[in-house]
């Protein structure tokens, strides 16, 4: 019998490859979304307890706290979203609002379902949804703020009607309510028993409720057996196992440790397709590895000249054929091809040419090099190391010298946040919102303080005036515009987007 895993599969989170224990079945083809909705595959008719083997933990159950689309995916499995976006029919789907309309540019009107609970027993009012968004869109400190911040408020009708008001024309507000933060919080529970309380013990609409968080070792969910759109019939049990190593996840899918591996790298493919009762899939993602390298004054990355000879000194081409078995597209922009602004032009443009870097860095009055930290994680994306590695060799060639710093996924991102992070760093982007808007959002002068610190006029004028026009055509050809002004720049070096 064939059972299928609800929004579970990570493929299109940061992934070229997933592999699933079972008889071959194969997955349903994949929107360009970060969270795949219905991976089907063949397991165990006996079990009906599901584990997925990660690569990273997931950085806190504090929705509105984190931009991490691997995070999110397993929080979509205990939160449900007012609205689902189905990338693939190009609309989107009631979930926990049954009704919505544009009333004017700056007001949507809903309606949520009747007789939704939290898994506390708390019913789903509108004031649950008014103190979910207006915590993030007032809240600066928090990560998704910049995001939500257009939102000025939500006018509670009564329990089950509620306007979310915008302080601007607001031509996305569905991308955004469908997304990570959007996750409808239980405001009675948080207020009663205190935010770190529900940081250990949270709770949410969705079909899988909490269980545990160990961490760095997993993450357990059961099914809700009072959920809104009838309880799981597949699984019991949901786990997501934290196994780092590339080689202890293929080696745990192989014996049975765990149903799904998420992040196969290449090396094991051919392996893993010669195993019985196993499985490989490769799916769409939106997710785009990228070096970022410090505009900051005194930085030589700052000089464009070094940072026009560092793109040409990287071969994107033989990362993709070395290191990944061509299971990519080389790009020059992170908005992906299907996301509301896309500038296609800028995929497969790239130009390699060592003599002409080395002819920049002697005009940089660098010829004769210089030193260079570069920060990466490990295993958090497909051949993370294998690709940083390779870039290191390649800037060798024109005699920078870099030192390569690998951490572990928590304490990379303590490091960016904070902004101590040296010269450059290696990140993978993808854009839940399915939307320019959410992929540029950090070029603003005022996002990018203390990151890479980039300041463009032209770049913040389009930015802002694409934000609120309700006009989709120019305002996909502002985003355009504003791509074509970073691949010119230069200030982050886009590598490859999965297939």
């Amino acid at each position: 019998m064939k059972k299928h895993a609800w929004m579970v599969a990570f493929a299109p989170v940061a992934l070229l490859s997933m592999a699933a224990c079972g008889n071959g079945g194969d997955g349903d083809e994949a929107a360009s979304s970060e969270i795949d909705e219905d991976i089907e595959m063949d397991v165990d008719e006996d079990s009906r307890d599901l584990t997925i083997a990660l690569g990273t933990d997931i950085v806190t159950f504090d929705i509105h706290d984190h931009n991490n689309t691997s995070t999110e995916a397993v929080h979509v499995n205990m939160f449900d979203y007012l609205v689902q976006n189905d990338h693939e029919n190009e609309e989107f789907i009631p979930k926990l609002a049954e009704d919505y309309e544009l009333v004017d540019d700056y007001t949507w009107s809903f309606t949520l379902r009747e007789g939704v609970t939290f898994h506390n027993g708390d019913p789903l009012t509108s004031e649950d949804v008014k103190y979910t968004l207006e915590r993030v869109a007032t809240d600066e400190s928090l990560q998704e703020h910049s995001l939500y911040n257009v939102i000025e408020e939500v006018e509670v009708i009564d329990e089950l009607n509620f306007n979310v008001i915008t302080a601007e024309p607001e031509p996305i507000l569905l991308n955004r309510l469908s997304r990570i933060g959007s996750g409808i919080l239980p405001s009675d529970y948080i207020e009663e028993n205190g935010w770190d309380h529900f940081l250990e013990n949270p709770v949410g609409t969705g079909e899988f409720q909490f269980v545990e968080w160990a961490r760095d070792d997993r993450v357990v969910f059961e099914a809700y057996e009072d959920y809104w759109d009838g309880q799981n019939e597949e699984w019991d049990t949901l786990t997501f196992r934290i196994i780092p190593e590339n080689s202890t996840r293929v080696a745990e899918l192989l014996t049975g440790g765990v149903d799904i591996a998420v992040n196969v790298p290449p090396s094991e493919w051919e392996r893993i397709e010669d195993a019985d009762g196993v499985s490989l899939m490769s799916e769409s993602s939106n997710r785009v590895l990228m070096l970022m390298l410090r505009n900051t004054e005194g930085y030589p990355t700052s000089d464009p000249l070094v940072r026009e000879a560092i793109d040409l000194a990287i071969d994107n081409e033989a990362i993709i054929e070395s290191i990944l078995m061509d299971a990519g597209t080389a790009t020059r922009t992170r908005v992906t091809p299907g996301n509301n602004g896309a500038n296609e032009d800028l995929y497969e443009t790239n130009v390699y040419d060592i003599d002409r870097a080395l002819e920049l860095m002697a005009e940089a009055g660098y010829e004769d090099g210089f030193d260079m930290t570069l920060h990466s994680p490990r295993g958090r994306y497909l051949q993370d190391t294998e690709v940083a590695e390779l870039v290191a060799g390649m800037l060798a060639a024109i005699n920078v010298n870099v030192n390569l710093e690998f951490m572990e996924w928590s304490n990379f991102v303590d490091l960016r946040q904070s902004g101590s992070h040296d010269d450059s760093f290696m990140i993978g982007f993808g854009n839940s919102m399915a939307d320019a808007d959410n992929a540029l959002d950090r070029y603003y002068s005022t996002e990018s303080e203390g990151e890479h610190d980039y300041v463009n006029a032209e770049v913040d004028e389009l930015l802002d005036a694409a934000r609120q026009n309700m006009d989709l055509d120019e305002r996909a050809e502002q985003h355009q515009r504003v791509q074509e002004i970073i691949a010119e720049d230069r200030l982050i070096f886009t590598f490859i987007k999965s297939p």
